[in-house]
């Protein structure tokens, strides 16, 4: 079974350092899970004006609008058949962002032919799903960037839609991952963006089953 990463990037996957093709190699079939632990050297937000946005996204794991430096980071990477048997693997990605304080932002990624891309669908209920093109630099880095929005099975307005660019490298001076993401809107600008560092553990998915908190609520059947 070939992992979700690697039916998008096709050879380019092979571009990617070692560290990486380890970290998105696997599929379900291969009983591993990923899961990453760090900081965030930085969250913001941009006008004040996308902070009732962020509020609301909030509610379904999509974003939010807390604000900080230094905050610990986990991610939570399992590959698994979802509902519909699609291959999948989850990005469920939590913020410390005050103590007592936990934000999630989740996704889960499913390789559509159709489209010739990821589909990630977003939150807890999947109600948006957004198309993902991916391609790894010269460095061996990983650059993801968003498409096309749907909500349900209607197109997003562009005027709503926040466009996402992820980069996501290996340190190896420093011996961690590091990424950066900024989600921009086309009228407001900058919405939401992070930029940090994390060192991962494997998991046996064998002994210790994909946890029923990395799976969304709801499934979308759309791709």
């Amino acid at each position: 079974m070939t992992s979700v990463l690697e039916r998008a990037l096709g050879p380019d996957f092979g571009r990617l350092h070692p560290r990486l093709r380890e970290r998105f190699g696997f599929a379900s079939e291969d009983g591993v899970g990923c899961v990453g632990t760090g900081v965030m050297s930085r969250i913001w937000r941009g006008s004040p004006l996308v902070v009732p946005f962020l509020r609301l996204g909030a509610t379904r794991h999509i974003l939010f609008p807390e604000q900080g430096e230094q905050i610990p980071f986990s991610v939570e990477n399992y590959a698994y058949r979802d509902g519909y048997g699609r291959e999948t693997l989850s990005v469920v990605r939590t913020f410390e962002v005050a103590p007592h304080r936990r934000r999630r932002f989740d996704a889960a990624l499913v390789y559509s032919a159709p489209r010739g891309s990821i589909v990630d669908f977003l939150g807890t209920h999947q109600h948006f799903a957004v198309d993902l093109h991916a391609r790894a630099d010269r460095r061996g880095g990983l650059w993801i960037r968003t498409g096309q929005q749907r909500y349900g099975r209607c197109r997003f307005p562009v005027a709503l839609s926040g466009s996402a660019l992820l980069h996501e490298w290996w340190d190896s001076g420093g011996d961690c991952f590091r990424i950066d993401v900024r989600v921009r809107n086309r009228y407001l600008g900058l919405l939401f963006a992070y930029r940090g560092r994390f060192t991962v553990q494997y998991v046996n998915t064998g002994t210790a089953p994909v946890p029923a908190a990395a799976r969304p609520l709801r499934e979308n059947p759309a791709v």
